[in-house]
């Protein structure tokens, strides 16, 4: 991609990403994901309806008066945005391609991230670790990441969840708010997922296109696997191999959910072509 391509993108991208965030997202996204806990903020007078529990007998003694302990929350987090950058999701339909959609989506969730005061960072995977982008604030840093989500061309084709899970244990100390973006055409990352919501707030985002879910009727053509590079005949005049096909992919899809339900984590579907500012703002104010 030309640079003056790119700026042009990534500009596009910032535009519309604020626009969402400042219109849409920063009351709900705000309200759906709560801080660390409470911590001591000051003292000050007791009043009649203070609750007796947290009234600070060593002040009181001191200033001859009753004195009350005050606490707020704790309310800067850390996201991270687990990208899967692998080839399945280079195809596309519906004007955009599955690439192009968690772009867009991961660049809204960072700028809500940061708009919203919490540190942001980026971690693209395909079957390697492709780029780690610590978390930090500011705009320069949003903006950053959006040119690495519309650049970065990955060196590895293949998936592996359980990679990106694991390096994702592996950096951080403390809970955090993780965004898992991926068509999830991969398998036996259950364990990984488990205990990664065990220590983390994880949200899966499963990305998928129209041709994922039907195969079209266009004859004997030949189809390849884009992350192996296998080709092989497929006969799509033929109803049944379109229903395998079909019951292979709602397979991805109930498995997804069945693994996420499990480990206690959280599962967006989303297609190409489709509101996804919608979909995430609704799941926002769910979980307020």
């Amino acid at each position: 991609m030309e640079a003056a391509e790119l700026l042009k993108k990534v500009r596009e991208l910032e535009i519309k990403s604020k626009k969402l965030t400042n219109r849409l997202f920063t009351g709900e996204y705000h309200s759906a994901f709560k801080g660390r806990g409470m911590v001591f903020k000051e003292v000050k007078e007791y009043h009649a309806g203070d609750d007796i529990r947290f009234i600070d007998w060593n002040v009181s003694a001191r200033m001859n008066d009753t004195f009350t302990k005050v606490f707020e929350e704790e309310r800067e987090l850390e996201v991270f945005i687990l990208v899967d950058t692998s080839a399945s999701n280079l195809m596309g339909t519906r004007h955009q391609t599955k690439k192009d959609l968690i772009t867009e989506i991961a660049a809204v969730l960072a700028f809500s991230a940061l708009n919203n005061n919490d540190k942001a960072g980026l971690l693209f995977f395909t079957n390697e670790i492709e780029k780690y982008i610590p978390s930090k604030k500011g705009r320069q840093h949003a903006l950053y990441m959006v040119r690495e989500l519309v650049s970065l061309q990955p060196g590895h084709t293949q998936t592996n969840i359980v990679k990106a899970l694991q390096y994702l244990n592996n950096i951080t100390r403390h809970k955090s708010i993780v965004f898992l973006l991926s068509d999830f055409a991969d398998e036996g990352y259950e364990e990984a997922l488990r205990v990664a919501a065990r220590k983390h707030d994880v949200i899966g985002i499963q990305v998928y296109d129209s041709l994922d879910v039907q195969l079209p009727n266009m004859g004997l053509v030949v189809v390849e696997d884009p992350e192996t590079g296998e080709q092989l005949w497929l006969d799509t005049s033929n109803k049944k191999i379109r229903q395998q096909y079909a019951a292979q992919f709602a397979k991805i899809q109930q498995d997804a959910k069945k693994v996420f339900r499990t480990a206690g984590a959280d599962l967006l579907q989303i297609a190409t072509g489709q509101d996804y500012v919608k979909t995430l703002q609704q799941f926002f104010i769910q979980r307020a």
